[in-house]
């Protein structure tokens, strides 16, 4: 890849060739391919990611289409990851793009998060999450979280050892049933935030969600950005021990 190229022009003066280099260099675990983890993989790809890792184990189906943008109606009944490998891989041949249909409680999966440079977690449900979560944080990896229902999302980009984790904020999975509803814009943002924050620690920028939480109203149109703090006696990253001057 010649960083000078076209194809990386317009964020070249933002990222630099430094920044540029270090994504080239990269692998970023998005886990789950659906409303979330279309916008985040496009976005990934298309900057440049040297390496993304693709964790779904679905299949695409037709109320997927309202927001799960890698896919169209000739892809139904096929396996997500087959289907957003092979069109991600179009969008940029710089990039290696790999699939996994695999649960995250699966050895195999541990294996991709102690690979990664980054975890994203584009899932549905907080069993997985806390799941995701906890290897991060066992294997010191970033974490980028976004979660959305219906007009809302909430983002945080945990750090381990510096920031809050999940299991801080959310101590057990809750309790739910049923279809989660939401319309497409709302991934479509939450998701282009994540790739955002990924792509910053990625490329050596401050992520702006570490220590913090971000709650999206798209009905009002309002953003509310507020500091978290870690928990004490937290199972999953007390023992990491606290930052100097905390």
């Amino acid at each position: 890849m010649v960083l000078g190229s076209s194809r990386y022009s317009r964020q070249l003066p933002l990222l630099g060739e430094g920044g540029q280099e270090r994504l080239r260099r990269s692998t970023a675990l998005v886990v789950g391919a659906g409303g979330l983890g279309s916008v985040v993989l496009y976005y990934l790809v298309a900057a440049g990611v040297g390496r993304v890792l693709v964790v779904d184990r679905g299949y695409v189906d037709l109320p997927d289409l309202n927001r799960q943008i890698l896919y169209a109606e000739e892809d139904l009944g096929k396996p997500k990851v087959e289907v957003a490998v092979a069109r991600l891989r179009k969008l940029n041949s710089e990039v290696e793009v790999l699939g996994y249909a695999m649960d995250v409680g699966e050895s195999a999966f541990e294996e991709l998060v102690a690979r990664s440079d980054v975890v994203v977690d584009c899932l549905d449900n907080w069993g997985a999450r806390l799941r995701v979560n906890e290897l991060a944080v066992r294997y010191s990896k970033p974490l980028v979280h976004a979660g959305i229902e219906g007009f809302y999302a909430q983002l945080t980009t945990v750090v381990p050892g510096v920031t809050p984790c999940l299991a801080c904020l959310v101590p057990k999975p809750p309790e739910r049933s049923g279809t989660i509803p939401v319309i497409g814009f709302t991934p479509a943002v939450a998701g282009s935030i994540e790739a955002a924050e990924a792509i910053k620690v990625l490329a050596g920028l401050q992520p702006g969600l570490a220590g913090y939480l971000l709650i999206v109203d798209l009905k009002s149109v309002e953003f509310t950005k507020m500091a978290i703090a870690r928990r004490e006696g937290c199972p999953v990253c007390s023992a990491l021990g606290r930052p100097a001057g905390t």
